[in-house]
């Protein structure tokens, strides 16, 4: 066993996360991205970034992502939702970068 993956079963190098949405007929953008989720195993990189609240800094994480699923599902409203979960792929280390 190597140090990542050492780091991993101790949850000292793991990621996970779940993108949500609302399915934009118009654009089709998020459909394009996540429609072969349940067919493929394929690592994406996926980058969270926010700034500073009265601040200029953006901090980011970018990891490679394996999404596991991609269920849509048709809200009360009518509005066809989904929520992709996705799992760290191959162990690096995340960190946050600020620029």
């Amino acid at each position: 066993m190597d140090k990542s993956a050492m780091e991993r079963l101790l949850l000292l190098a793991d990621f996970s996360v779940t993108l949500n949405g609302v399915m934009n007929v118009a654009t089709g953008a998020s459909h394009d991205v996540f429609k072969t989720v349940p067919s493929t195993s394929v690592a994406r990189t996926t980058t969270i970034a926010f700034t500073e609240v009265g601040g200029s800094t953006v901090h980011t994480l970018a990891n490679e992502v394996l999404y596991t699923d991609y269920p849509i599902t048709r809200g009360q409203d009518g509005a066809l939702t989904w929520a992709v979960p996705g799992v760290l792929s191959d162990g690096t280390v995340p960190s946050w970068t600020s620029a």
